[in-house]
């Protein structure tokens, strides 16, 4: 048991550092100076983006308005009837801004581009793509892994302000049909109870969590060695890696800003 536990903590923490590293060296070719291939990187992060971003934008909407739904009218019955119904806003921002918001559409990104981007890098290592890029001299980093951290990066943030005002605004314009009270109230509700920090921490969570989606998805697309069967297996454990690092990283950000 002693052993297997020690085997385990020394290939957990091999593994964070591969991780780190991989992140460190994308992050390191983003600022570099160096000009050649950045129009096809360019274009690379682009196409992330609208994969990641605007291809999503129908499934995110859908699941705001649902939660938003849900959450409203949930909270808006339940908090008359305890003398607390002035708290409704609060509830929403704390459920939904604050933490639903940058964890589901981190999920659903991890679903739609993290395992497409695990997926096409694997088996662009089983058909031996990887190995001529390296052979004619060009970083993977550089070209595979730097553009689609930024597209993620990018494309996330975006979709959680957007996951945020259709849970918020639509979510409250369906739930009007069981609740009396009034929009303009509610937006004002909204309005003060929610911060700048609220709206900072956010952006923060989902930038980190774009940067962990795609640092740890490309890891594993890349760690495939040569055999098709390896590229689910990877695909797996990049799912549920990923996963659980943002759960992680929520937890410590949550506890570092608003824990007093």
């Amino acid at each position: 048991m002693i052993a297997w536990t020690g085997r385990k903590t020394v290939e957990g923490v091999a593994y964070a550092a591969d991780i780190l590293f991989l992140g460190f060296l994308a992050f390191k070719e983003l600022f570099s100076p160096a000009r050649s291939g950045r129009g096809e990187a360019s274009r690379i992060i682009v196409r992330q983006i609208l994969f990641t971003g605007v291809d999503a934008l129908p499934v995110v909407g859908a699941l705001a308005l649902m939660l938003g739904l849900i959450v409203i009218i949930q909270a808006g019955l339940a908090l008359p009837q305890v003398g607390a119904g002035e708290f409704l806003a609060h509830i929403v921002v704390a459920a939904l801004v604050r933490e639903l918001g940058p964890l589901l559409t981190a999920f659903i990104v991890v679903w739609r581009s993290g395992t497409a981007m695990c997926t096409e890098l694997g088996n662009m290592r089983v058909g031996q793509e990887i190995d001529a890029i390296e052979a004619m001299g060009i970083s993977v980093v550089r070209f595979l892994v730097m553009p689609r951290m930024v597209g993620v990066i990018v494309a996330l943030t975006c979709l959680t302000v957007y996951f945020d005002l259709v849970a918020i605004i639509g979510g409250f314009l369906v739930a009007k049909v069981t609740l009396t009270i009034p929009f303009l109230v509610y937006l004002e509700d909204i309005g003060r109870a929610l911060s700048v920090t609220d709206v900072l921490i956010t952006v923060v969570k989902s930038a980190l969590f774009g940067l962990v989606i795609a640092v740890i998805c490309c890891h594993h697309g890349l760690s495939v060695v040569g055999a098709v069967t390896e590229v689910p297996q990877q695909n797996a454990r990049a799912m549920l890696n990923t996963v659980a690092a943002c759960l992680v990283l929520d937890i410590l950000v949550s506890v570092g800003f608003y824990v007093r």
